[in-house]
């Protein structure tokens, strides 16, 4: 029997800390996950938002038409034109917790940030905050280090416009290696400028502004070519919402409330999606099935309510069930306004009614003609499973309770028995999942879905990821695609985000797809081994080493063994996030990587093998 080693517990082991340390000993409460900057929910990000959160407010009550922000390396400056915090509060309302403006519902009726908390996380998370307030002529600075106050300047004179400027540099001992990712901070940027009309967001030089709000987001979101009809845009009061059907498959929304992008939804994305149905089946007085009418469907759906609910601080999820204390519920405020709304719509546009019915009817047909390809996948796809050599399973999944152990679970995706023997023996088998390709999977482009359930490959990788009926079964929250650096792994990696991208765009969309980095080289001697990632960091381990290292060029992933893997997939794994360039429709992109050779693409390899030449040609010397 195992014996219990005694512990005393006594009034010595009673802490109480102030706000500065229980922010930084438990920065994930605040800020969700701190993170190197490689997915849009890092805490660097959330830092970003909550300065900007409060120049919104102030532009929502009336205050300020601009917002000025500049990042340069880890340096962030944002600067706003509204009213400027009270001069004699400045300190207290960046340093001390639930101090603000916000409890006061006249002074922000509809405000984001109702807690008094983002700023001093911001504060309290930095190695360097200054704070400056301007208002009628008078400006008040102060400076913070990890959230102490080293500076208070005293009130002085300026001829500045009211308002107030905020910088500061995140902690790098919280958020090791990170840097800020411009396409992450691009659609941060361009989702404020669609909720608010009228303001203009100026970013290192570029201007972000929208006259349509949700009508300019899905244009953007969408290529005019794609959609089955032209986008429905409805508005109310303090309700706004876009809707159309596009080619892609799957649902995709954009749901915010107060201004808050809410990435992970909540009680007025599922009121949404669930009064869309309801209308659309009260409209054609027929009862479709429910995936029947949202598949394809692109939506966004922007509310404003009194102090909103939301499920952490982070503010990713709407958990709030009235549309303000004591006010109706969020639900049957939104199934009216879909309800009047969106049936005039249709009523006065006959040729969208018709296109939207179509719509409907199609994915219908297509479900049914589904369902025997779908049950006989499904019947092989178990039979495989348990004999399935290719999946090589972790203890911990990601399923509907998401919890530490759960978030951190990944799923390396690779090729060849060597790759994925030297994965497979390195992993954390806690959380560290790998499935073995065999071989290059098919080129999916242009292909209907039911290639999936045809395709053994394909059919079991979406049975290990459990995505056959969208991403909310996701098992893993990452999704690592593991190739070789060669061209054939190259072609590989290409093949398989031709292959999500088609059928799985949601999970992209969601931050839960990356590409493996590991290293191209290694130098070493006796004392000292290096592993560079490229030509540059090899130079630089040479010339660390010496002219005597031994010099390792890995050809394959197979050729790191299985005791030097466990350094790349460990604490200072390396992840590349596929990013999806919003501007420019999945279809298009994939049409020109992966359909015909067409002379654009023609063009650019030729372009570039003539640079591939010059740049050997000087190498040799022979200019």
């Amino acid at each position: 029997m195992r014996i219990m080693e005694h512990i005393q517990y006594t009034e010595e082991n009673i802490r109480s800390l102030d706000w500065r340390e229980h922010i930084r000993m438990r920065p994930g409460m605040y800020i969700g996950k701190t993170g190197d900057g490689s997915s849009p929910d890092d805490g660097i990000y959330v830092l970003v938002k909550e300065i900007i959160d409060n120049c919104i407010d102030e532009h929502v009550m009336g205050f300020g038409r601009t917002i000025e922000i500049r990042i340069s390396d880890h340096k962030v400056t944002v600067r706003d034109y509204g009213r400027g915090i009270p001069l004699g509060k400045v300190v207290d309302c960046v340093a001390k917790i639930n101090t603000g403006g916000k409890y006061d519902s006249k002074a922000f009726k509809k405000s984001v940030g109702i807690n008094g908390v983002g700023t001093k996380a911001v504060n309290a998370l930095s190695n360097f905050f200054m704070v400056e307030s301007i208002r009628d002529g008078k400006s008040k600075v102060a400076e913070f280090h990890q959230g102490e106050l080293t500076k208070d300047h005293k009130i002085g004179k300026t001829v500045e416009r009211n308002g107030t400027l905020i910088t500061f540099v995140p902690d790098s001992t919280v958020f090791k290696n990170f840097r800020y990712i411009p396409d992450f901070l691009d659609n941060q940027l361009w989702n404020y400028a669609y909720l608010n009309s009228g303001l203009t967001i100026n970013f290192n030089g570029k201007k972000y502004y929208s006259k349509n709000g949700l009508l300019d987001l899905l244009s953007r979101k969408t290529e005019s070519e794609n959609l089955r009809y032209p986008i429905i845009h409805l508005k109310g009061d303090d309700i706004e919402i876009a809707v159309t059907h596009c080619g892609q498959y799957g649902e995709q929304y954009y749901s915010f409330v107060n201004g808050q992008y809410t990435t992970q939804g909540g009680t007025h994305q599922s009121a949404f999606r669930e009064f869309f149905v309801k209308t659309v089946r009260e409209f054609y007085q027929k009862d479709f099935d429910a995936a029947d009418i949202r598949q394809t469907i692109v939506g966004a759906i922007s509310v404003r309510i009194e102090e909103p609910v939301f499920e952490s601080q982070t503010k990713t999820k709407l958990g709030s069930a009235n549309i303000a204390p004591n006010g109706p519920t969020l639900r049957s405020w939104i199934n009216d306004f879909l309800k009047k709304a969106l049936d005039d719509y249709l009523h006065k546009h006959q040729d969208i009614a018709d296109a939207l019915l179509a719509r409907i009817q199609q994915s219908e047909k297509e479900r049914k003609e589904m369902a025997g390809i779908r049950k006989l996948a499904n019947q092989r796809a178990k039979k495989a499973n348990l004999h399935n050599k290719k999946l090589r399973d972790c203890r911990a999944h990601l399923n509907d309770k998401r919890g530490n152990k759960q978030l951190e679970t990944t799923l390396f995706i690779t090729e060849g028995d060597s790759a994925s023997g030297s994965i497979t023996k390195s992993r954390n088998v806690d959380t560290q999942a790998v499935f073995s390709l065999r071989g290059k999977p098919l080129n999916s482009f242009g292909l209907s879905k039911k290639i999936v359930y045809e395709n053994e490959e394909f059919n079991l990788l979406q049975h290990a990821l459990n995505i056959e009926d969208g991403i909310e079964g996701l098992r893993y929250n990452n999704v690592v695609i593991a190739t070789d650096a060669d061209v054939d792994g190259m072609h590989i990696r290409l093949l398989l985000l031709t292959f999500i991208l088609q059928f799985f765009p949601e999970l992209v969309r969601s931050g839960h797809l990356y590409i493996l980095e590991t290293p191209l080289f290694r130098v070493r001697n006796k004392k000292e081994t290096i592993y560079c990632y490229d030509e540059n960091e090899k130079q630089a381990a040479i010339k660390k080493i010496g002219k005597n290292a031994e010099i390792t060029r890995f050809k394959g992933l197979g050729e790191i063994s299985p005791g030097e893997f466990g350094n790349f997939i460990g604490e200072d794994i390396r992840l590349l996030p596929v990013l999806l360039d919003e501007s420019e429709p999945i279809e298009k992109t994939l049409s020109y990587y992966m359909g015909k050779n067409t002379p654009a693409r023609q063009e650019f390899i030729i372009e570039n093998l003539r640079i591939e030449k010059d740049l050997a040609d000087k190498k040799n010397g022979n200019e």
